[in-house]
Order: structure tokens, then sequence, then C-alpha cells
């Protein structure tokens, strides 16, 4: 008995789909959900700061995708984190290592690191568009990755509610101690000047200058 073609290819569409259907099964799957903004409040302690910071980045902020943290060998796609919270004072002469670290998140293109192309979006704004107070929640976290967590949910940034960053010239220039202003003695009370002497010899006239 001779199968008609339309039949055979109706068989083999069904097999097919079967086929991908079993093997696409036995992948795992993960459900994949819109970003949720993070629930923040002014009074957060240090170590929710850093917690907060570090889901931000797993989820909402994305930077997982190009970075990691403790990778021996590369290559790399960019930077590796780990020990950037002790890096981050050096990178950029004038820079403290919360502006260094601000300033990779809300203007990734001002310093690209040696070796790396640029191409790290702008975090503060969409598709990503984390908030400024997210952004201190990551930065905090960053900090912990070999330094010391100094920000809090008060500290104030040049970048923050759209301020136009650091000032050209102007890193660090809040931290620098002010120059000491040279101040002329009292004059002492009690001092008398002393009586022009007869035969006192005459000032020279003065001499126009040119």
């Amino acid at each position: 008995m001779r199968i008609p073609v339309s039949l055979r290819i109706a068989a083999l569409a069904v097999a097919t789909t079967g086929f991908y259907t079993y093997v696409g099964q036995l992948v795992p799957q993960k459900e994949v959900h819109p970003p949720v903004d993070t629930v923040m409040s002014k009074d957060m302690t240090p170590d929710q700061m850093r917690k907060t910071g570090r889901d931000i980045m797993e989820n909402k902020g994305l930077c997982f995708t190009c970075h990691t943290i403790g990778k021996k060998t590369g290559p790399y796609r960019y930077p590796d984190l780990d020990g950037v919270g002790a890096r981050a004072a050096h990178r950029v002469p004038g820079l403290s290592d919360v502006e260094y670290l601000a300033q990779s998140l809300y203007e990734p293109e001002k310093f690209i690191v040696p070796g790396f192309n640029p191409g790290m979006p702008q975090i503060s704004k969409p598709p990503i568009g984390l908030t400024d107070d997210e952004i201190l929640a990551v930065i905090s976290y960053l900090q912990s990755l070999g330094g010391t967590t100094t920000v809090n949910m008060q500290t104030k940034l040049p970048w923050q509610n759209g301020g136009p960053g650091l000032v050209a010239g102007a890193a660090g220039a809040a931290a620098a101690p002010a120059a000491p202003v040279p101040v002329s003695p009292p004059a002492d009370a009690g001092a008398k000047t002393p009586a022009p002497t007869s035969g006192a010899a005459k000032l020279p006239a003065p001499v126009a200058s040119h």
C-alpha cells in the first residue's frame, strides 16, 4: 500500500515537532520577569546597602552580563570587579574612590580601563534607568570589594537629580585643605616711633617707573 505524499509530510511535521518539544523539556527553564524597582529607604545600614547593591547588580542593573567578580583568567568582556574598591582611589588622579565609581556609573565614557573598549551604557538612563539611591547602593557594594564602604544614603553626588557631574579641574577640590591665609601681626600699642634726629639724611626723591 502506498502512503500519500501529503500524509508523509504531515507525519514528518508531527514527528519533528514532537522531537523538538522533547529536547526543549530537557533544557532547564528559567522564568524571566521584568525588572522591578528596589525598595529603598534613607535609613538603610551599610550592610543593607551592600546587599541591596549586589541584588541590583544581579538583576535590574544587568551588571554581570558583562562584568565578573574573581574571574582568574580571560578573556574578559569588561574588567573584573574583584578588588575594585581598593583600585578605585588610584584609577584617575584627583578622583576619590567614590568619585571614580560614581563617574563610572553615570558617565562610563569618561575613563576607559586600558585594554578594554568603550561600550558600557549610562545606567542612570533607560533602558536600565537606576535611580540615584540605587546607584548609591551599588557604589557601597563596589567599595566593599577590596575596600571599605564609606557612602550612606545621605551621600551627595554631583550627578544626582540630573546634575552635571564633576567640573573639569575641580575633582577632589572639596577634600583639599584650604591654603592658610597670612595674617599680619597686630601693632604693638605701646611702641613709639622714634623722632628723627637732627642732621638725619634726607630720603632720595622717588624715581618714576617705566
